[in-house]
């Protein structure tokens, strides 16, 4: 499959978490991982039934975590139970406050989080990683009729001052619509830095919160109306991202490019974001478009039992291809459930999670593992 390309801009080394453990990448070269195996077998089975946290339905999160809790509850016979969320914001509340076992949540999150800044300002949240998983990529989704060709076409201009676009941001305090306002303010500033003419107060769309299969039926005409209830809509997801490309079967859709504010957000701001493209491939494009990635965790309640940990961890590398092709469930098709972005797992890159923890029993299964 043709995967996202990712061109992080220079930045300075220093300690990783794998130089902490005290191994290298490679010594983990030359780990093997068979995507049919249970693992070992004299690790206790989870004492108890846990929830796991996804996201939007229909969403990669919500199709990941439903996969992997799917394989879990299969290999150690306990359920973990996968529900619908906002998001990354939404997950770690949850994981913290112990409401769930395990979440997913953007890197970006999970640092203000655990720092108790941005969204999290009202207190530190405390939770462990058990890996880095896969990463985000910002869709910045507009009708194939819309005339938009880039973010500044969104905002009012000089020949149209008075232009007023309605964008689709995510649910409400979810982790799309933080990198939707990054995205959005920056180009803002951006218009009034080289229109001084325009009004600054003038210079703004409207932010509509809604989830993604909302956002994906308000981008869409009703009846004979010329626009949907939405002129364009943003979202952080891997892909491909089910939603979003069933569009192309109805109105049709583009990506706009974002690179040169991606590269401006990967440079100023903390949180791993990195600059990126979407290849064609993932939803009929006519080119890949530049875009912003933000990598992903995998998120535990603070005091999560060693068992959930450890068979969390090992399912995820050792059911690595079940992950990806999908497992069959009573009366569903062979390949049902998994996601490809399952294919971008790699236990060498799933230790960087500071400055969040890993959970001992995740690292245990590290060091097992020589990674």
């Amino acid at each position: 499959m043709d995967r996202p390309r990712l061109l992080p801009p220079a930045r300075p080394t220093g300690l990783t978490r794998r130089s902490i453990l005290g191994f290298g990448a490679a010594a983990a070269s030359g780990l093997l991982l068979p995507g049919c195996s249970r693992g070992r077998a004299d690790e206790p089975a989870p004492s108890e039934p846990g929830v796991f946290s996804t996201g939007n339905l229909n969403g990669v999160y919500n199709q990941f975590g439903a996969a992997l809790s799917a394989l879990v509850s299969e290999v150690t016979g306990v359920e973990l139970k996968p529900v619908v969320s906002d998001g990354s914001v939404d997950n770690l509340f949850k994981v913290s406050s112990g409401k769930a076992d395990l979440g997913l949540c953007t890197s970006d999150s999970a640092l203000a989080a655990y720092e108790g800044t941005g969204e999290f300002s009202t207190g530190r949240l405390r939770f462990t990683a058990l890996a880095r998983v896969y990463d985000n990529y910002v869709h910045v989704v507009v009708p194939m009729a819309s005339k938009a060709k880039s973010l500044d076409d969104l905002f009012p201009s000089k020949d149209n001052p008075n232009r007023k676009m309605v964008v689709g941001v995510g649910p409400k305090d979810s982790g799309t619509e933080i990198v939707a306002n990054l995205i959005l303010n920056k180009a803002r500033a951006d218009i009034i830095a080289k229109n001084p003419t325009l009004d600054p107060a003038k210079v703004e769309v409207v932010r509509k919160n809604l989830t993604l299969e909302q956002m994906a039926l308000a981008v869409q005409p009703k009846s004979n109306a010329a626009r949907g209830s939405i002129d364009a809509f943003i979202w952080s997801g891997g892909v491909p991202t089910l939603p979003i490309a069933e569009l192309q079967k109805t109105i049709g859709f583009r990506l706009l490019d974002i690179g040169t504010v991606a590269e401006a957000i990967a440079l100023r701001e903390f949180g791993g974001f990195m600059v990126s493209a979407i290849p064609p491939s993932q939803y009929g494009l006519a080119s890949s478009v530049p875009t912003l990635a933000i990598p992903n965790y995998l998120i535990a309640k603070p005091n999560l039992s060693d068992s959930w940990a450890w068979w969390t961890v090992n399912t995820l590398f050792r059911r690595q291809n079940d992950l990806i092709k999908g497992t069959p469930s009573p009366g569903a098709s062979p390949g049902t459930g998994g996601h490809p972005e399952a294919g971008a797992l790699d236990p060498r890159s799933a230790i960087a999670t500071m400055p969040v923890p890993l959970h001992p029993a995740a690292e245990r299964w590290y060091r097992q593992n020589h990674i």
